[in-house]
């Protein structure tokens, strides 16, 4: 169980290096304000791709095995292609990206669509090995080809648009001949439906309170402050939540811990340790992003980019309450209580909404950063009075001691014999 885990580990690794390299060389090539651009074309990709997962998305995995990729993955299409006509139209009522945009920023969407699809189908087969292979392959693709279209003529923003279509088709190909095999037995049309909504739903709700959580931001920045001010946010934000990625793996191994243990104070021993040392890895990541020293990030990311270390220094609040969320996300999920977690997100996105409201059109990116400390923090707090309720959890528990150590050389070694 466990390997398969360090798999999707080290593939979340490699993409998340590669998201920061395309960053980079679209600030150095284009500069800050197409950086902003391309941020609201993830965005509106994002937004609508939470649409599409309500029926194809990660129910698939649970599904698969029950209905068959021969019925599923016909739903799932439809799905996707009434949800990607729709969106056009909500897209361009909200203005979340750019009208000359937003016939591209569908078309992706429906791409990734068919990707996610595939990729999900793969899952419920426990095919993790070409998954992850799959999506490392997507993002660097999207980097080589970014790459190739700025070196030809004049570099633009449609560069990146072009390398999204290379990647992303080029992922769903690959993983539609993957699935040719074994495609399953044919179940009932209208059942398997039901059962998609019923897996996605919930989930999708819960994903989208993330999702606005993590980036109204966005839409305040550019609507009060410009593209040029969203692109250094955002730039600062795939920095700052590269803070994140240890906890979340941390979490990950947690979630498959927990769900097989019983025992409460198992769970809940396990559950803190991990938040410990998922605190102190975020801790020592955001300390190196405020030690390192301006001319650093002007080399990698060009001249406009300024002010990073007293962002992420606003930031990092929120960055460690965040790093403490995922462990106890994890164990809420791992014990069958992930209403706990919407209900944080939900608290997370009250505070987001009013605070950003009231700071980001006069304070810009430091507001944004005080709101995003502020809104995490919110949603840790709650999930700390619902673990201690359950766990017995005191302040005692959440100190360091000996025995911390223990419980991760335990995990530690079940990792190397699995």
């Amino acid at each position: 169980m466990i390997r398969p885990v360090l798999g999707t580990i080290a593939a979340r690794v490699v993409m998340a290096a590669i998201s920061l390299l395309v960053v980079a060389i679209a600030a150095r090539a284009l500069g800050l304000a197409d950086v902003g651009r391309i941020s609201l074309i993830v965005l509106g990709v994002t937004l609508i791709l939470l649409v599409n997962h309500v029926v194809g998305g990660t129910g698939l995995v649970y599904l698969e095995s029950r209905h068959g990729t021969a019925t599923l993955r016909w739903i799932a299409y439809a799905w996707a292609t009434i949800t990607a006509g729709s969106a056009y139209a909500l897209c361009s009522a909200l203005a979340i990206v750019p009208d000359d945009l937003l016939p591209h920023v569908v078309a992706i969407a429906w791409i990734q669509s068919v990707s996610s699809i595939h990729l999900s189908l793969l899952l419920g087969r426990e095919r993790y090995a070409a998954t992850n292979a799959l999506q490392s392959l997507r993002s660097l693709l999207l980097l080589l080809a970014f790459a190739f279209f700025l070196s030809q003529a004049s570099a633009e923003l449609m560069d990146y648009v072009r390398a999204c279509y290379v990647a992303d088709g080029s992922t769903a190909l690959l993983s539609a001949l993957l699935l040719r095999r074994k495609p399953g037995q044919h179940s009932d049309t209208v059942a398997a439906f039901k059962a998609m909504l019923r897996q996605g739903a919930p989930a999708q709700i819960a994903n989208g309170l993330q999702l606005i959580n993590y980036r109204f931001s966005y839409y305040l920045m550019d609507r009060f402050q410009g593209a040029a001010a969203l692109g250094l946010w955002s730039i600062i934000t795939q920095l700052a939540e590269s803070a994140w990625l240890a906890p979340k793996s941390l979490g990950t191994v947690l979630f498959a811990r927990v769900s097989n243990l019983d025992e409460r104070t198992r769970q809940r021993d396990l559950t803190l340790t991990m938040l410990k040392a998922s605190v102190a890895m975020a801790f020592a990541a955001a300390m190196l992003l405020i030690l390192l020293p301006d001319a650093m990030y002007h080399a990698v990311f060009g001249p406009e980019v300024s002010g990073v270390r007293r962002l992420v220094l606003a930031l990092s609040p929120g960055l460690l309450a965040m790093a403490a969320s995922q462990a106890l996300s994890h164990f809420l999920s791992g014990t069958g209580l992930v209403a706990h977690n919407t209900i944080a997100s939900g608290i997370g996105l009250v505070v987001t909404l009013a605070l950003g409201a009231a700071l980001i059109p006069e304070r810009g990116a430091t507001g944004a950063a005080i709101t995003a400390s502020a809104a995490y923090t919110a949603a840790l707090l709650y999930q700390i009075l619902v673990f201690n309720r359950i766990t017995q959890a005191g302040l005692r528990h959440y100190l360091p001691d000996h025995r911390d150590l223990d419980r991760l050389l335990t995990v530690w070694r079940r990792i190397r014999r699995a």
